[in-house]
């Protein structure tokens, strides 16, 4: 828990922000651009928590206004937030709304700020974006080589994925040559490793997307990855459990990483065995599997101990 003097509020869009400060309880809005975030974040005190909820690419910007100034801040799951304004009554839906909503949600759940990443994992986490961008046009390159009706066609599309193949590359090359220059993530990497089932993709978005890891208890680590299960009931219905919000990268990274351990670690796949066994659906168990991947990661971080296969019991 934490103690601040004022709490702020901040509700993100591509082209604006709608802020609430406590200190004068005026709303205001101001450009989603570098310029104006700074100029705006040099008006407020250190002591200040800054809450906002995640959303991805939009809150970039921010976040290294933030960083800059040495104040403090928290992004929030959206769930968590609405799951607030419904218990405290803000039910109506405007950013104004919203951002005097998530001041009064920092300043009741004082949520822990916000791990800050080093200039060296924020280089790594825009790198690992354009990979994963690039590996994305790649995929809906082929497939449209696949479905061209000319030889001509196809060879065109086929000249633009060598392209893209060694962009990928490069940028790969990137990534590995800043992971052992920097002796912390280097570190951090070898230890991630270790474990069965993840690897370099998996690796490269944990250290890009999951300052947290071996910060935070399981449970809150789960949720930042959006593979907390939330309950979906109404009065006598009980409804299937889900999972929603959180940082798709990291999620599909443990997905993948899931589908690998179940495969080469005894513990996952006795786990995934045993959820199979009991009727659950092949994605949900997998789902339960990156879950349980994530606990481990999160355990071995915190202590700064490999893992070690075991046979499970």
């Amino acid at each position: 828990m934490i103690i601040a003097l004022r709490y702020v509020g901040i509700d993100i869009s591509k082209k604006h922000l709608d802020i609430f400060d406590e200190a004068d309880g005026v709303p205001r809005r101001i450009a989603n651009a570098p310029q104006a975030i700074t100029q705006q974040v040099a008006r407020w005190q250190c002591a200040a928590l800054v809450v906002f909820e995640a959303t991805g690419i939009y809150d970039l910007a921010l976040r290294e206004a933030l960083r800059q100034a040495g104040i403090q801040f928290a992004r929030i799951n959206p769930a968590r937030a609405r799951d607030f304004a419904r218990a405290s009554g803000l039910l109506a839906k405007t950013d104004p709304i919203d951002a005097r909503m998530l001041a009064a949600f920092a300043r009741a759940m004082q949520p822990a700020p916000e791990q800050v990443a080093d200039p060296a994992r924020n280089t790594l986490a825009r790198l690992a974006k354009r990979r994963d961008q690039l590996v994305l046009m790649r995929a809906q390159e082929k497939n449209r080589r696949s479905e061209a009706d000319d030889r001509a066609m196809a060879e065109r599309i086929g000249r633009l994925i060598e392209v893209l193949d060694s962009e990928i590359a490069e940028i790969e090359a990137d990534i590995s040559a800043l992971i052992k220059a920097e002796a912390e993530i280097a570190d951090d990497a070898k230890l991630m490793r270790s474990l069965p089932g993840v690897g370099p993709v998996a690796c490269m978005q944990l250290i890009a997307q999951m300052p947290e890891l071996g910060r935070v208890g399981p449970k809150q680590l789960a949720a930042l990855a959006g593979l907390a299960p939330f309950n979906v009931d109404s009065g006598a219905f009980r409804g299937k459990r889900k999972i929603a919000g959180g940082r798709k990268r990291v999620r599909d990274a443990l997905y993948m990483a899931a589908l690998n351990a179940v495969r080469r670690a005894d513990l996952f796949k006795a786990f995934y065995a045993r959820l199979r066994q009991a009727g659950k659906p092949a994605k949900l168990a997998l789902i339960a599997v990156a879950r349980k991947l994530l606990t481990v990661l999160n355990a071995m971080m915190r202590d700064r101990k490999p893992y070690l296969q075991t046979k499970p019991t």
